[in-house]
Formats: structure tokens, sequence, C-alpha cells
């Protein structure tokens, strides 16, 4: 079998935008940060993303600002390389290349030409052991240019960005690691080591988290594991340092940053506060709490005017210098797991999976935006461990997503199993969700799955349980009256005892299969009539797919024994099988494709394919580490026109899965990424520009010298152009606004465009009036 090495895996759509620190321009108007494989640039006015660098082959590792130039910054990668951006135009302007896995960038204005990244110590992604490593940027016009060497600074160092910081201007550079703080004096060429005692035996953890260097003075804070935060004086000589411990946090220190000037010193962590200490008087703080979730980094504008947060739910929060929240930034939030599938929202196209807890999220993969929460629960979440709360395990649209179902479940210990069975209707008015009907205890025990009938005929809800049955919720009509929709229970079935574990319709509705334990049966979802078993290898069922268009009339399932069984649904036979440890079965609603995620040594391999070809149409070994369990085909917004045979089942649809590291991945063709390199383009600048509002002014004289000697040659060639046809217009609204002339200017010439001159239209009319 040949592995196709023409798709890439990538992080699109939904990737951590609180991976690393976030930068504020020095104007404070954008935020830049890294998520996925590209540079955002969000507007913190507007909260929206105003472009997206893309560049990157692998993880995006940092964000800074060019010291020398504030309209431009650095982004460094695990590919390898670290770029050039003008971030106000979207455009790369350089490309540089180290060979090294980078982990972070630091720059300092007094370094001039120079960037400070970790790498490892040894050329492997594995390596446990890290250094700060200095890059002397070459000067060269070439638009991809190779690094010489590399001179090391400070060998063992922390990969966390937050555990390194320029102090003083650039004077002396402070790593953190474990229990040990080290200062490199640039002067000097000298480095000094502090070390702290364990604490353990006390109960206490002085390992350092963070670090922070005054901008002003020579002074470092370092966070530490048991909440306290350490200013360090006098580190310039071994023996005579000291330091001052201030404590507010009761858990870790997450991040620590000085304000420009150092008048404040900025911390966070856990509790999902904000603490501002003013840095002479460290009695007096400021706080800003009930941020949402854990923060994980802080920045601050140059100017001081903006402060921002990154969060554990994948959430930035920008905040006035008051210490006022301004915006948030909300990306895909992300738990410790997904209960439940990923499913596409028919009206929005969004990306729906569980969000905060108790709520689903509705996700655009287009946008790459959150577009709202649903609060399923409906109850005050309590951020306290050891409380059992209502939890989202299931949910489920139906064909035209105008109705919704979620269970949601809280296990207490003293207590039995409580499980509601929620239906939510579409409302017009509010453009979201309403509850419609909650069915107290809808089974007796757990609910393993749940499924809308495709039919337009009827609106049906199934589910099953642990309990032995399946249920069939009907939606009444009463079209004909003025009462409100309602949902009741139509018929409850079972087979010999058995527990089912899945079930699934197909395309049409017209058939129904459930999987009860080792025993695939079909029914008749009309008359609810056994139509038929079918036969199987040993094992029990777990996910259960049928065939859609040309291949409908096949049905797919895999079991525990690591089977992969297909059945021909009008002969009731088993078609093939084949051994193969499926962990995730899913179907392209747009097509017959299949895609089957296989769990080998530790990963996973992806196997796509229809069930009525023997060979796979794609495959792809070692895909991630780990299981995959969570998977959905979103369609796409712009067809492919691969012809490549191994790209073509991307053409329609988009396949997005979760790893067991809850990072969402897809996939990239050759075209797809074409398509994207042509609109972030470098900087081209040749005869074929468009003419642009400068031309207009510049070259008026040389136009109208052209336009007389046309008039000449052809009288009736001049027409009086449409608003909408003109290039003035055309220019003034495609030209970015930082490059345009003043408005009241634009606005004449713009009103003068519009006018014909007496001059021509008198000359116009004696030649087409002279015989």
């Amino acid at each position: 079998m040949v592995e196709h090495t023409g798709i890439r895996v990538v992080h699109r759509g939904g990737s951590k935008i609180n991976f690393r620190e976030p930068v504020i321009t020095s104007d404070s108007r954008f935020l830049l940060c890294g998520s996925g494989e590209s540079v955002k640039v969000y507007s913190t006015s507007t909260e929206e993303c105003v472009h997206d660098l893309q560049g990157h082959t692998d993880l995006v590792t940092g964000v800074v600002l060019n010291p020398s130039n504030h309209l431009q910054a650095y982004s460094c990668s695990a590919d390898g390389t670290v770029r050039l951006w003008d971030f106000t135009d979207g455009i790369l302007i350089k490309t540089f290349i180290i060979r090294y896995h980078i982990f972070s960038i630091h720059v300092s204005e007094k370094h001039v030409g120079v960037l400070f990244v970790v790498v490892p110590m040894a050329n492997e992604k594995g390596s446990e052991l890290f250094q700060l490593v200095a890059v002397h940027l070459p000067r060269s016009g070439d638009p991809e240019v190779e690094v010489g060497e590399l001179s090391a600074v400070l060998c063992d160092v922390s990969p966390n960005p937050g555990a390194v910081s320029f102090g003083t201007g650039g004077e002396y550079i402070a790593a953190a690691k474990g229990l040990q703080l080290e200062v490199f004096f640039f002067k000097k060429q000298k480095s000094y080591r502090f070390s702290l005692k364990s604490g353990m035996n006390k109960g206490i953890n002085n390992s350092f988290t963070c670090i922070s260097c005054h901008p002003k003075e020579d002074c470092i804070a370092t966070g530490h594991a048991d909440g306290k935060i350490r200013l360090w004086r006098n580190f310039n000589q071994k023996k005579e340092y000291t330091y001052s411990t201030l404590h507010w946090h009761h858990n870790a220190v997450n991040t620590l940053r000085f304000t420009p000037e150092g008048t404040n010193l900025l911390s966070g962590g856990i509790e999902s506060v904000l603490v501002q200490w003013r840095y002479t008087q460290e009695n007096q703080k400021d706080f800003l709490p009930r941020l949402g979730a854990a923060i994980t980094h802080i920045a601050v504008s140059p100017d001081g005017s903006l402060f921002c947060t990154s969060h554990a739910d994948n959430k930035i929060t920008i905040i006035l210098s008051s210490v006022k929240v301004s915006a948030i930034i909300q990306g895909l939030v992300k738990d410790d797991c997904v209960r439940t599938d990923l499913m596409i929202d028919p009206r929005s196209k969004a990306l729906v999976l569980n969000g905060k807890p108790g709520h689903l999220q509705f996700y655009s993969l287009h946008r790459d935006k959150q577009l709202y929460n649903l609060d399923i629960v409906q109850q005050e979440y309590i951020h306290e461990q050891g409380v059992d709360q209502f939890q989202v395990v299931k949910a489920a649209f139906d064909t035209h997503g105008d109705w919704l179902a979620t269970v949601e479940e809280r296990r207490q210990k003293s207590s039995e199993l409580e499980i509601n069975l929620k239906l939510w209707s579409y409302d017009e008015q509010t453009q979201s969700f309403v509850l419609n009907t909650t069915v107290t205890a809808p089974h007796e025990d757990q609910i393993t799955a749940m499924c809308f009938s495709p039919s337009p005929e009827t609106t049906l809800l199934v589910t099953t349980s642990l309990d032995g049955h399946f249920k069939a919720w009907l939606l009444a009509d009463h079209s004909d009256t003025e009462e409100s929709a309602s949902w009741s229970c139509d018929f409850v079935g079972g087979y010999h005892l058995l527990k089912p574990g899945c079930c699934c319709f197909s395309a049409d509705g017209s058939l129904l299969a459930f999987g009860f334990q080792e025993v695939v049966t079909v029914w008749s979802p009309t008359s609810w009539e056994l139509l038929t078993t079918l036969s199987q290898p040993p094992g029990a069922v777990r996910d259960l797919c049928f065939g859609r268009l040309s291949c409908s009339k096949y049905l797919l399932g895999t079991s525990t024994k690591n089977q992969l069984c297909c059945w021909n649904l009008l002969t009731c036979s088993l078609e093939w099988n084949t051994p193969m440890d499926v962990s995730l079965l899913q179907a392209d609603p747009f097509s017959e494709n299949m895609a089957a995620f296989c769990s080998q040594s530790g990963s996973t391999d992806l196997f796509v394919f229809k069930p009525s070809e023997p060979r796979p149409l794609f495959s792809k070994k070692a895909l991630c580490t780990g299981k995959v369990e969570r998977a959905i085909f979103a369609p796409r917004d712009q067809m492919l026109e691969s012809s490549e045979e191994y790209s073509q089942w991307l053409n329609r649809s988009q396949l997005y899965f979760l790893t067991q590291h809850m990072d969402l991945m897809t996939f990239s063709t050759k075209t797809e990424e074409d398509r994207l390199l042509a609109s972030s383009k470098q900087l081209m600048v040749d005869d074929s520009v468009a003419i642009t509002p400068f031309y207009l002014l510049l070259g008026r004289h040389k136009q109208q010298q052209q336009e007389k000697q046309e008039l000449l040659t052809n009288p009736l060639a001049e027409r009086t152009p449409l608003p909408q046809g003109s290039i003035a217009i055309k220019e003034l609204l495609d030209t970015p606004a930082h490059v345009l002339p003043s408005a009241s200017f634009l606005c004449s010439m713009f009103v003068r465009s519009l006018l014909v001159s007496s001059s021509s239209r008198s000359k116009l009319e004696d030649n087409v009036c002279t015989p």
C-alpha cells in the first residue's frame, strides 16, 4: 500500500491562540498571536482578525515586534525558520532558515540585528536539554536567507518563553529553571547563578515558574510554584544579592510582566484574577477578578495603555490600563476531553462541540471565530474540585438544523445517575436555539448513542441506553392548531435483553441499524419491524455507518475485536472484512467516501476509502500520537478542483479531527496551499500593479492628453462612465487606508471625476452633428 505525501496535516481553524504570549503593537491598534501554523493579527478595538499571516509549515512558537521597525514583527516556528512580516499589510518580507526546532524567540533594542532563540542542545525534537543562542541576521536582499553559525548565550534553559527575560534595556538577560536563576551580563560576558532550596519537606515548593525583569532598574521578579513572587536585587555579584517576597496567589504564579515604565508589576495564575502590584509600594495592589479561566500569559503594549491576558480556555482578554476589560478574543474552547461528537450545524455550517462547562460552542471554521455559546445545563458552574455537576455528554442536530437534542448527566457518589434529555427548537428571531422540551430520566441508565432521522416526512429522534432499550421520540404535528410543538415517546424496543451501543440511520431514513453488543439489527422506522440481523466476526459492535450515494447498499461496522466489516444490505450477507483496530469510523455526507482512524503502536493511521472499492483512496501512517476519537467532515465554502486521484476526496469537504492533546487538525492539499499563498504573496512592484490614487494625481495630465488623442481619432469612443466603473472609486475601496490622502482631498477629486467638462461636451456634440 502506497502512502500519499501530497497532502499535509496542518493546524487550520480552531487552533490555540493561548499557546504563546501575544504581542500588542506600538500604537495599541493590533494584537498579534501565534495560531497553529499562522500568525493572527487582531484589531484591539473590534476583536476582528485583520490578517492571517501564513507561511510557516509547523507550529508557530513565538511572536515579537521588530525593535528596529514598529510596523514589523518576527515569528519563529518548529519548522526551523524565523520570518519577518509587515503585519499592517499582511506581507511576508523575509525568511531566515535556522534548521533547528525553535521553542521561543526574544529581542532587545540594544542588540540590533540579533535575535535570541531557544533551541535543543542536540538537534532533535525529543531533546530535553535546551540552550539560548544568539542569531546574527545576515544582510541580504534575498527573500530566503540561510543563517550561519549560532553563538550560545546560556545553556540548560527552560523551553518556556516566560522563563527568559531581558533587563535594563538589554544589558543582561535572566533565565530561570527548576530551583536555579541565572543572569548573564553582556558587557562583562559573565553569568551569575542563584539557587533556592526546594522546601518540599516544609510543604512548600520554591521552583521557578516565570520571570520578568524591570525595564529601568536592576530588579528581577520571579514567580514560583507555591504562589510567591520574589524581587531580586544586587544580583551583579554572587554573595550580596537580596530578595523580598510578595504573596497573594494560592497556587503557582503562571506569568509576570512589568509595565514599560516599571511602575507596576502584573501577575496571574489559576485564580483567574489579574493582580497589579505597585513597584515601590508592594502592599498596595489592584485586582481584576472573574476573568473566566486561569491566566497563562500577560502582555503589555509598548506605550502602557493596554494589557492583555491569555487564558486556559483559549481566550485573550484585552484590558485598559485602568484595569477594565475592553475586548475579548475567544478561540475554540478546549477542555481536557470532548464528551459530545464533533458536529456541523446545518444552518451556520459552524463546528459544534463542548465549550465552557455546561455549554455547547458554535465555532466558525471558515472565519476561525467563535459565534456563540449555548447554555445547556442552565446552572451556575462551581469551579471547585470534587463537586459533581451536570455535564453535556451527547448532542445531535436534525437534517435542517431546526432541532437540537442534548443529553446531560450527573453521577453523584451517594445517589444514582441523573440524566436529562433536552429538545431545543431554532428561533428565527433570536437566531439561536430555545429550550422546548425537557425529559427527566429518559432512560434508566447511561445513554450510549443518539441520532435524528434524515427523513423529511417526520421529525424523529432515537436514543439507545445501557438499560437494554432504544426509544423513539416523535415530534407531534400541531400545524393545524395554535399549540406549540411537543415531543413524546413513540416506541420502546430492544433485542434479547442485549445492551445497544450505537445506532445509525440510512441516508434516506428508510432503515435504522443498531449494534446490540455482538449483533447488528436492521429495523424499519415507519413500522418498527425488525427486518434482519447481520452476522459478523466475534466482538462487540463499536461503530455503524451506512454508505451513501452509489454505495448506499452497504452498511459498515467496527468491532472491539479489531475488525472492520462491510455488509451488503441487498443480500444481507458479509461483503468483506479486514483486521483493523478502528478507533473511529466517519462517513462523508457529501460523497461515497469513508474515513477510518486506526490505532497502531501508540499512534493513529488514517485510511480513506469507498465501500465498493478494495483499494483505499488515501492513507496516512502515524497521523498523530495517541487515539483519534472525534472527527467530522465539514463542507467547503469553495470547492477545490484537484485532479489528482489521491486528493479528490477533499474537493467537496474537509476532514477535521481532534488529537488526544486536543489539537484540531485538518488536511491541506497543494492546490489549497497555492491558493492561500497567492493571497499572501510577498510584495512585488512591477508594471502590472493597479493604478493607485497617487498615480491618478501625478499622472492626470498624461491621462488627459491620451483621452484627447482618442477623441480626435474616434469621436464616438468617449462615453461618460458609470460611477461603479470608475477606476478612482475602485482604487479608493481597494487601497489600504493608511496610504490614502486626506478624506477632504479625496472627496473633491471623486466629485470632479463624475463631472463632464462643458468644452468636451460641446466638442463631442459638434463632431456627432456634422453631416
